[in-house]
Order: C-alpha cells, then structure tokens, then sequence
C-alpha cells in the first residue's frame, strides 16, 4: 500500500489517508526508511526528527480514525528548511556558528503545520544563511537527476528532497530566487508567496524586506494546499499581512477563465538559452489551447535593480548579522561574509539611491498589472546549470545579474511567483517557467498552474534514484 508512495502529490496522499486507505504511521514509517536508504547520498536533510514524526503520525492516527480530520496537511509527512525554529531541534541555517542552536519555540509556519497536524520528518540543507553558497563544512545536496548539476540555492534540501520523494512537500525561502532556482533545478513546484502573506516570525534573516517564505511541491493545487496552512497575519510579526486567507483550492475548475496573461517576448528572449525560450513558448501554445487570453506586454527595464540586488541585500545582511560579525568572521564562509562586508561598505547614500530605484521599479510593475493578471516569463536564463558554471559564476558581474534577471526583480517587488516544470532538456533535466502575480492573488497563480497542470505531465517526472 505504501511501497509507491512517496511520490504521490500531497492532496491524493491526504486523500488516501483521509478516507483510512493509508495509514499515517505506516507512511511516515515508510518515509523514514526511504531517507535512511536514498539520503546518504543526495544529502538533502540537515535532521531527521524521526521520533517527533512518529509521535506526530500515531496522533494523526487516531483523529483520523475517529473521524476528525484537521485539513489538507493531516497526516501528510512534510519537511521545512533549516532556518525555520523548532523547539528544542537543532536549528543551524547553514550556518558553522549555529550547528548547537536549539529554539525554545516553533516558528510561526511549524507550529502552524503542527496545528494542522502535518508530520515533520526533519530539517533540510541549506546554503550558508540562506546565501549563495553552501558553509565549507557543509556537503551540499546532490541534484537527484544529475550530480553533477545544480541543485539550486538557497533551498536546496528543500527542492532535491521533494523531487527525490523523501518528503510531500517542503519549506523554502527566497530573497533573490530561493525557492524557485532549486524548483527549477530539482523539477518541483515552488510558490513564492506576497511579501508578507506568510510570517516570517521564528525564520533565521538573511534581508527581511525581501525574504519570503513559501512552498514547494509537486504540484500547483498542491501548493495552494500548503499555503493556505501557513499564510496570514500574526501577532508575532507585525509585517505578516491581515489580509485575509482565501480557500487556494476553490475554483479550480474554472481553469483560466477571466484571467489575462501577459507575455513580453522580447524580456523573455534577451540573454536566454534556446532550451528555456522553447519551453515558454511551449507553455503559452498550452495556455493558447485550452482558451487563454494571451497579450502581449512591455515589462519595465530589470537592469538597474538586478544590479543593485546585492548590495541591497548586503546591507540587510549586515545588519541581521550585527551580533554575530565581524566578531565570528572566522567561522563564516567566503560567499556569506563577503556579501557582509559588501553591505559594511555602502554608505547611507549609496542605501538611498537603492530604494530609490526599488520604488519606482515596483510602481512601473504595479502599473503593469492593472492591464493583466499574470505574466508568464521564464524561472532563469539557462537552464539546468553545471557545478562547474555555478563555481565560477562570482566571477563575473554580468552572469549573476543574468542568473538573478527573472527572480530578483520580484523579491523587490514582493509579487507572488509560481514556478512550474515545463519541458526537459537534451540530457533529461528538469526545465521550469514562472507565472508571475498580483498581491495577494496567489489564487489565481494556483489555479492558472493547475490548468497548465491538467494539460500537461512534466510535474509528474521524477528522477531515477
């Protein structure tokens, strides 16, 4: 009953456990097994909580069989990134400096799956702070369809663990792509939510107004399911939003049905490969088919902001670190505390400037989305990247400008993203396009994904592990 599991989406899973066809500690006990056999290799989990997934799943149990089931998530056996708290777990968020730290509290998010009575298998791999590399002491995931290839940053043992089946859904965050290069990479499905629509309360900074945290799955409706546990306000965090939490999964079947997509060709094609620029086209012929309304857009000028990401990003970073560096600089890795020392360089001058421009960007985006409702662009320039291409890539400006062109711009923002699988390449790996939104209308994001979805099956590849 279990043996093919892990591999199911997440809403078909909690069907089959809902209607007492799968047992949630026979799932979880098979899911543990699972990573004790497939992780030593990809190296997705930073902690396996096996005894709090068990105690968890034998409680699901019995609310399942008496008949009291807590929503979508019951029973599911999830997992987050390693930044997020759990109370009296280790909590390291990449980091050397953090390897013994044990939160008193869950954050928000875990104790919101915990509510919802999820089954936490464990802690996933990160890069070193949420950043662009992995701490040297850490090994980092292994991209399940290639190992030589690029698992992506930062939530990499969150994107490599739900493709490879070692959870049903994870946790990610993104301050400049996070969630979305590993989804693309790993072939998953990942949302980056509205700024603030989900709480970022007990989860590790890296720049808080631009960090996001949100899903990745294996599927759109799959997505909505999770975000709907987690989104909405919290006292505990004055920036999470009030606005209130809709139902994601209603009105799936309406399809695309009153949605504008928006599509400008010629920011899709600058600097990118053939293999992504075939696969956007593909996805709009596929949204053409089942009766889209496809116009064409001009999207406001990305260089400037792109540019300016970093140094953005370092500002913040450097004052999150505050307690930490340059007292512990030794202990930090080269990526990190150079992205610091980045932000300890800039003057308030050089800070103004940057919001400057990151205000008038969001103005010209927000014009751009009274005239649709989603854009369709695609997750990165190149798909499918090397280790050795990513190795190399802090050496020249333009290409991290290039790998950032199509995620940064909407962590300033704080727009929602969905990133989806939408083709393969030459040598079998996973390529990904981006539907981009409104605030707070991550609904029609998930129910545009889950038409795209309907029509296609490169959510349902997974790599042969």
């Amino acid at each position: 009953m279990t043996r093919n599991a892990h591999y199911g989406s997440l809403l078909d899973v909690a069907q089959r456990l809902h209607s007492k066809e799968l047992s949630p500690v026979e799932l979880t006990e098979h899911m543990l097994k699972r990573i004790s056999a497939k992780d030593k290799r990809l190296k997705s989990y930073a902690t396996v909580t096996a005894d709090l997934a068990t105690k968890q799943a034998k409680k699901a149990e019995k609310e399942i069989l008496r008949g009291h089931i807590r929503g979508p998530l019951h029973g599911v056996p999830i997992a987050v990134k390693d930044l997020c708290y759990t109370k009296g777990i280790t909590t390291a968020a990449g980091m050397a400096i953090h390897k013994k730290f044990r939160p008193k509290f869950n954050a928000t998010v875990v104790k919101r799956f915990a509510d919802a009575g999820a089954v936490l298998l464990g802690k996933l791999q990160m890069t070193e702070g949420a950043f662009a590399d992995h701490h040297p002491d850490v090994t980092p995931p292994v991209n399940p369809w290639n190992r030589d290839h690029w698992s992506g940053a930062s939530s990499s043992g969150s994107g490599v663990a739900t493709a490879a089946g070692l959870c049903f859904a994870s946790l990610g965050s993104d301050t400049g792509g996070s969630i979305r290069f590993p989804s693309a990479a790993n072939g998953v499905t990942g949302l980056k939510p509205t700024w603030g629509r989900v709480s970022r309360h007990g989860v590790f900074d890296l720049a808080p107004t631009l960090d996001h945290v949100g899903p990745m799955c294996r599927s759109a409706a799959d997505t909505g399911a999770v975000l709907g546990v987690i989104a909405g306000a919290d006292t505990n965090d004055p920036t999470a939003s009030p606005v209130p939490v809709p139902n994601y999964l209603a009105g799936l079947e309406r399809g695309l049905t009153g949605l504008r997509i928006g599509v400008d060709p010629k920011y899709n094609r600058r600097g990118v490969d053939d293999t992504m620029i075939t696969a956007v086209k593909s996805a709009l012929a596929v949204l053409r088919g089942i009766g889209a309304d496809v116009r064409e857009v001009t999207f406001p000028n990305t260089d400037e902001v792109v540019d300016e990401w970093s140094a953005h990003c370092g500002i913040e970073t450097a004052y999150a670190h505050r307690d930490t560096y340059p007292k512990q600089k030794d202990r930090y890795g080269p990526a990190l505390s150079g992205l610091i020392d980045l932000g300890h360089s800039l003057s308030a001058t050089d800070y103004q400037k940057i919001l400057l421009h990151r205000h008038d960007f969001c103005g010209n985006v927000r014009a751009l989305f009274e005239d649709i409702d989603i854009l369709v662009i695609p997750a990165q320039s190149a798909a499918s990247p090397t280790l050795k291409q990513m190795e190399t890539l802090g050496e020249d400006p333009k290409a991290l400008s290039s790998l950032l062109r199509f995620t940064a711009p909407f962590d300033l923002t704080g727009s929602p993203a969905l990133t989806m699988p939408a083709g393969l390449t030459k040598a079998g790996l996973p390529v990904a396009i981006q539907f981009v939104g409104r605030h707070f209308e991550e609904d029609a994001l998930v129910r545009a994904g889950h038409a795209y979805q309907l029509e296609t099956d490169w959510h349902h590849q997974h790599p042969a592990i």
